[in-house]
């Protein structure tokens, strides 16, 4: 079983070394899967197609006249998501430490590309897809990830500046501004959001002091501000926010039904399948407010396991950076803690969002909502925590052992 494994993660197994110590060892490390970042990541890939299965089952009819439409897709989505991710665990995260810049590029390029006329398709008022035959490609949700590599190879070769210099802190931040306006051309306020804010704390956890970041909150506030004030569909937004039944059959429709579907759902749900909300009142229940169908159809219980397993995963993500950390791989270290803040926030906006906390936002839940970009990107993120994890396993076994 060592030696499949160690083929899988570009090892070549030594079979005269068999019977060294140092061939037991890495016998027990070679496996490269965490068990905690792996059993968490397809429980939730499982719970998501269930659960898609379920909330799409009218929409499905309604649209294409099979009950099982979305969910065929999603198992198909999911199927490629898995195969990508199996790819990816094969790549040496020095690779994607050489390539930081180059993907950086291909970010810009693709938020770049979406706003060609002709191009980008529009969809409810928003052009963030481009098609490639019977497949759209969603860049922003790779571009989350690029921004990651950038980042972690940024803050690896700009270190000391990051912490002791406003410049080497500044820079980034412009990078980042840039995409950021990129992204609200589409509009995409949502991944913009969730892009600067993961930054925000990637950065911190690599070294820059507080002191820095009092201004760049300030002017993030204050950029959030303007948006609002040129875009009035965002004021409108917040004020249904703060009063969803003020107009609950028009701006706060969404939220107001998906408060419904918590109601009715109580500790233990209705049942699975069984969901009121999924029949036509309640807006994209199998993509952005699917967890409001969880919690209808499963209740508290059910919806608290969700809050409760992507915790896990963030938390064991960022163990898994400080463990590259203190092996004094720095780079696999802001790789870990960049993908846990990027998965963490988005689930963290997309709950909040279904649960009244936050204004309503176009975001999917990472790993269980209806979407092909979203899951091959968030499969992706999981892929290389695994990997990470095994370099760091593997630079233990050749400290104890070199």
């Amino acid at each position: 079983m060592s030696i499949v494994m160690g083929n899988v993660m570009g090892r070549r197994p030594n079979r005269s070394a068999q019977a060294t110590p140092h061939h037991q060892f890495a016998a027990r490390v070679a496996c490269p899967v965490d068990p905690v970042i792996a059993g968490i990541a397809v429980f939730l890939l499982l719970y998501g197609l269930v659960m898609v299965g379920s909330a799409s089952l009218e929409e499905s009819v309604k649209n294409y006249a099979q009950p099982f439409y979305y969910l065929v897709r999603h198992a198909a989505y999911l199927t490629l998501s898995l195969a990508a991710a199996t790819l990816v665990i094969c790549i040496p995260i020095r690779v994607w430490q050489r390539l930081d810049l180059i993907l950086l590029g291909l970010a810009i390029f693709l938020l770049l590309l979406v706003l060609v006329p002709g191009l980008g398709l529009e969809a409810k008022g928003a052009t963030r897809w481009l098609p490639v035959g019977s497949f759209t490609i969603q860049g922003s949700e790779f571009v989350k990830l690029f921004v990651i590599f950038y980042l972690a190879g940024y803050l690896v070769r700009r270190q000391e500046a990051v912490e002791t210099s406003g410049t080497g802190f500044l820079q980034p931040l412009l990078v980042l501004a840039m995409i950021a306006l990129l992204l609200l051309g589409q509009p995409d306020f949502g991944a913009a959001l969730v892009i600067m804010c993961a930054a925000l704390g990637m950065i911190f956890l690599g070294g820059a002091p507080w002191r820095f970041f009092l201004p760049a909150i300030l002017a993030s506030g204050a950029a959030v501000g303007l948006l609002a004030i040129l875009q009035p569909y965002r004021l409108v937004r917040l004020a249904t926010f703060l009063d969803p039944w003020s107009d609950e059959f028009g701006s706060g429709y969404q939220l107001t039904q998906a408060l419904i579907a918590f109601g009715r759902g109580e500790w233990l749900g209705l049942g699975l399948g069984n969901s009121i909300q999924k029949l036509f009142f309640l807006p994209e229940p199998h993509t952005d407010f699917l967890f409001s169908i969880i919690a209808e159809e499963l209740g508290i219980v059910g919806a608290g396991l969700v809050l409760l397993l992507f915790a896990g995963l963030v938390i064991r993500a960022l163990m898994i950076g400080f463990a590259a950390n203190n092996k004094k791989l720095r780079f696999h270290a802001y790789l870990a803690y960049g993908i846990a803040l990027m998965l963490g926030i988005q689930a963290s906006i997309n709950l909040s969002v279904n649960l009244g906390i936050l204004p309503t936002k176009g975001l999917p839940l990472p790993l269980m909502s209806y979407g092909g970009n979203s899951l091959i990107a968030s499969c992706v993120m999981i892929a290389i925590l695994l990997r990470i994890h095994y370099e760091s396993l593997a630079s233990r076994g050749a400290q104890a052992y070199g």
